[in-house]
């Protein structure tokens, strides 16, 4: 819809449309619409044989050509513009960068409320209503009114207010008897507006002093945010060395010049911590953009963000495009996480956007970790980012000890059939024990769900796969089922093989069965799990952390959501389960994120007054990763890895883009994966540039949902050497049958 007619071109509008169509269109305004839209409205446009949601982007610059009739903007859906100008260029960056179509890229980054053809409504805040009793007894004209003198004297007894969920709850009907009673005069209606609060054991206060490392990076930061531009820095500090202080202060001092500051945590397992930690600091003047909020309080936050009534953002990697007024500080906390990749749709990297906004919006940006990602490392290396590191703990406290468990030697065997032996060696159990015992809490670290990972025949040795996918099933007990991870599909678990009939052994650990062991050798502890399967919502998540943070619970098993930098100081043990669980991934960042992940969870004892000590029981105790962990080693652990990927040309020394197929049909889909790899080699640059095509093969999964997947991997010295192949398979991907998708996948995260 490209081509216009003649017509003045103040009055032709550039409008993306929130299709997954590519490009920008052009639209005719209408009179009653000149001069009064701005860029980054939502409007109404007719699209094919529909109407859809569309964004005014500005005049448009089309050149006139004859004989096409330009259609009108409908209408505009809300008075002042969802997206201000600096995201808008963010947006674009964003859609040009990762390949997707810009009107999915802008509806994509807006929240419900906001990403559909509606007009906007404002949000209300949370609110209770309660009811309140204008009376001290039960009249007697309601002796002929029954429900309402039931309501009433339910009122009175519990002390004459009440919320009315309560009553509803106890008295079915009691809403519309309430409101009858409100109408008599009898009782008053009232409706209070919830302020944000913090939950109680994630309250923190300001510190009185700093460490003279958090004292220096406050002041830098400090400095940068009054000098104004953009300035992004490294900020490595070890587990446990007051990061969160220095953001803390970091956005004090921009709130006190009148700027905005957005904070990108990777997971919403980290958010109720953080948030508590902010709020406990700023009051309401903190928004929160998660998934896990519920839609209106999401469209809530981002309101009050764009009208510049609040300041602060606090949010996951979609929060990289909240509306933050007169930005002038973004901190992106453990930079290193991989949960900042998107895998699907807009497959953007949360942190490398919010270097880029810092850019177009000359703000300050803090990358934070105790491991940083390599790609980070050695930007910070090559003088792009300013580097600022905390190489001591808060209060002098030191590092925890880290002690080996070998499980080829040390593992018990106790003879089971039909299971494998216990998980929890002696050594773990003894420490697990003694620590319990003096009334400080453990932490359990086992990056697998469920109860059991492989169910194995003992007669014909086939395990049980997933009808769709090429992935074993797992076992959670507590549901009596298997699963499978990856699409979801779950059965009773069967009682014997499908193939021979002969008895199946439940092989390999999950969080599930630790927790079960856990509890049967520790009788008398307080356990609980946090992993996707327990933390089913938001509130769910805040709860559980927050019974930790009291002390409620002694000991917490869980995936990777236990390492995403929570402050526990009643942890003094932490127990790796198993450290080889991401070894053997076919990945070539398998070793730095196994290296993450260990020192990450370790991290997570001693940081209160007691000493912490980490277990760490493996099979594989020469692995580098875990030789590195074990002696804090971690700028010997990135010297050597850096000089393997830049020999065999993988990040940071090179730019990479992955075309993912995956279609019904196993020879259509090779044969779509074997046209694009020669429309790629007939087309590539002479071998001085650089590029290189590795590939088409099938996916180390090779079928999910019960589609074949393959996928090509390019890489470059740069995104520029890149750019021109990335056009011509986008070109080509109008010929490919429907019945296969492709995907472009620049910067990936993961092989898989």
């Amino acid at each position: 819809m490209r081509p216009v007619v003649s017509a003045t071109p103040a009055l032709l509008a550039s409008v993306a449309v929130g299709r997954p169509v590519r490009g920008e269109f052009t639209y005719l305004v209408p009179d009653a619409l000149a001069g009064s839209l701005a860029p980054g409205q939502r409007v109404l446009v007719p699209f094919g044989r529909g109407m859809a949601l569309g964004f005014y982007l500005g005049p448009a610059n089309a050149p006139v050509e004859g004989g096409v009739r330009l259609k009108p903007i409908q209408r505009v859906l809300e008075d002042s513009p969802s997206l201000p100008k600096d995201l808008i260029a963010l947006l674009r960056f964003a859609a040009e960068h990762y390949r997707h179509p810009l009107g999915e890229v802008i509806r994509g980054a807006l929240p419900p409320g906001l990403s559909t053809a509606v007009d906007e409504k404002a949000a209300k805040a949370d609110v209770q209503h309660f009811a309140e009793a204008l009376v001290t007894e039960v009249p007697p004209q309601l002796n002929r009114a029954p429900a309402q003198a039931a309501a009433l004297q339910y009122l009175l007894a519990v002390g004459g207010r009440a919320q009315l969920e309560e009553v509803a709850h106890a008295i079915p009907g009691a809403r519309e008897t309430l409101k009858k009673l409100a109408a008599r005069g009898m009782v008053k209606l009232v409706e209070v507006v919830l302020e944000p609060g913090v939950r109680e054991g994630l309250i923190q206060g300001r510190p009185d002093r700093l460490t003279p490392e958090q004292d220096a990076a406050v002041r830098e930061l400090q400095g940068a945010v009054d000098a104004g531009g953009f300035q992004p820095y490294l900020l490595h500090g070890v587990t446990g060395s007051g990061k969160t202080e220095v953001y803390l202060r970091a956005v004090e001092h921009a709130l006190a010049q009148g700027k905005g500051s957005l904070v990108l945590v990777p997971e919403i397992a980290l958010t109720p911590q953080l948030v508590g930690r902010f709020r406990s600091r700023f009051g309401g003047d903190v928004a929160v953009l998660h998934s896990g909020l519920k839609d209106r309080e999401r469209l809530f936050h981002w309101q009050a963000l764009r009208k510049g009534t609040v300041k602060i953002a606090v949010g996951v990697r979609s929060a990289v495009f909240a509306p933050v007024e007169n930005l002038g500080l973004i901190v992106v906390d453990e930079e290193h996480d991989p949960s900042f990749k998107q895998d699907e749709k807009l497959r953007y990297q949360a942190r490398d956007l919010a270097v880029v906004r810092g850019k177009q919006a000359g703000a300050v940006v803090v990358l934070g970790s105790a491991t940083p990602a390599l790609e980070t490392l050695q930007n910070a290396r090559a003088g792009r980012y300013k580097l600022l590191e905390l190489k001591s703990r808060v209060d002098d406290r030191p590092m925890p000890t880290i002690s080996l468990v070998d499980l080829r030697v040390e593992r018990p065997r106790e003879g089971q059939v039909t299971e494998e032996a216990p998980i929890l060696s002696p050594q773990m159990l003894q420490a697990m024990e003694e620590t319990v015992a003096k009334g400080q809490q453990v932490i359990l670290f086992l990056n697998r769900r469920g109860h059991s990972t492989i169910l194995l025949c003992e007669v014909c040795g086939l395990s049980l796969k997933c009808h769709d996918c090429d992935v074993c099933m797992t076992h959670h007990r507590s549901q009596n089922r298997v699963v499978c991870h990856y699409c979801g599909v779950a059965f009773p678990v069967p009682a014997s093989c499908r193939e021979c009939t002969g008895p199946l052994l439940k092989l390999g650990i999950g969080t599930e069965r630790v927790e079960a062991e856990v509890s049967e050798r520790l009788p008398g502890a307080r356990v609980a799990r946090l992993d996707r399967d327990s933390a089913t919502s938001a509130e769910r998540l805040t709860e559980l952390l927050a019974s930790f943070a009291r002390r409620e619970l002694d000991v917490l098993v869980g995936t990777q959501m236990v390492a995403k930098g929570h402050d526990f100081p009643g942890v003094t043990l932490v127990c790796v389960v198993m450290a080889d669980t991401s070894l053997a991934i076919p990945d070539f960042r398998a070793s730095e994120r196994t290296f993450h992940l260990l020192t990450q969870v370790a991290g997570r004892a001693g940081r209160g007054k007691d000493p912490g000590r980490v277990l760490v029981q493996t099979y594989n105790p020469d692995a580098e990763p875990v030789k590195r962990m074990l002696a804090h080693d971690f700028d010997g652990f990135a010297r050597q890895e850096l000089e393997w990927r830049k020999a065999l040309a993988y990040p940071p020394f090179a730019r990479m883009a992955a075309v993912r197929l995956e279609g019904e049909h196993p020879e259509q889909t090779a044969s779509v994966a074997r046209f694009l790899g020669n429309l790629v080699g007939r087309h590539m640059p002479p071998a001085s540039v650089g590029v290189r095509l590795l590939g088409p093969a099938l996916a180390p999964i090779a079928r999910i949902r019960g589609k074949t997947r393959w996928q090509l991997l390019l890489k470059a010295p740069t995104h520029a050497a890149l750019a021109p192949l990335l056009a011509r398979l986008e070109a080509a991907l109008a010929d490919v049958p429907s019945g296969v998708r492709v995907v472009i996948d620049v910067d990936p995260g993961a092989m898989m």
